[in-house]
């Protein structure tokens, strides 16, 4: 007899998908607490081969894997499985989360919203307003990966290992994350622009 409660083969959960979500969800958790995937191996006790595969969403990594990956990033393993939770795409400009800029003080005004409902993707989008004066060339940054920054008001003096490259409204850049780089707003009103990073570096 056919049993009509059983689940059809539709209906099952897709688990290339579940593992991918494990892996950007370590991924996620691991850049958090700003740990390499040496030093996360070593509190783990699961080698950097299997940590990284598992992040790229490759293999079917064992529960015993997962709980001692979850013990070496300092989280419940709830954190890793709970997958069920739908998070809109849309995200509403009143929804936005703020952001602390690397530590920077937001006193004056400067703001660092995510347009991109988390930063467990492969993107970072940011909607970033900066006072006059701004300037972060005191704590010059230098990641991997990539960014492109368009100029939607004001004035943006973009910094590529010393080189100035000043934004005006509608003027756009791109560069790779590992030149050193920083920040000036050089003009005498808010700049207001939108900032992509991948991946994400927050």
């Amino acid at each position: 007899m056919h049993d009509t409660d059983a689940p059809m083969p539709d209906d099952r959960p897709d688990l290339d998908v579940m593992v991918a979500t494990v892996g950007l969800q370590i991924k996620a958790l691991r850049k958090q607490a700003d740990l390499t995937l040496d030093e996360l191996s070593r509190r783990s006790g699961i080698s950097t081969g299997l940590i990284s595969q598992i992040e790229r969403g490759k293999g079917n990594p064992s529960f015993a894997s997962l709980v001692q990956i979850a013990h070496g990033l300092d989280v419940p393993i709830g954190r890793l499985l709970h997958l069920a939770e739908q998070v809109s795409p849309v995200v509403r400009a009143h929804e936005r989360r703020s952001l602390d800029f690397h530590g920077a003080d937001s006193v004056n005004g400067d703001r660092y919203e995510l347009l991109t409902p988390s930063l467990n993707g492969a993107l970072e989008v940011l909607w970033v307003v900066t006072q006059p004066g701004h300037d972060t060339s005191a704590t010059a940054f230098c990641h991997n990966g990539e960014e492109f920054g368009i100029v939607l008001s004001g004035v943006k003096d973009v910094y590529l290992d010393g080189v100035r490259h000043r934004l005006e409204a509608g003027d756009s850049i791109t560069y790779s994350s590992s030149i050193p780089h920083w920040y000036v707003n050089p003009g005498d009103e808010p700049a207001t622009s939108i900032w992509v990073v991948t991946p994400p570096s927050w």
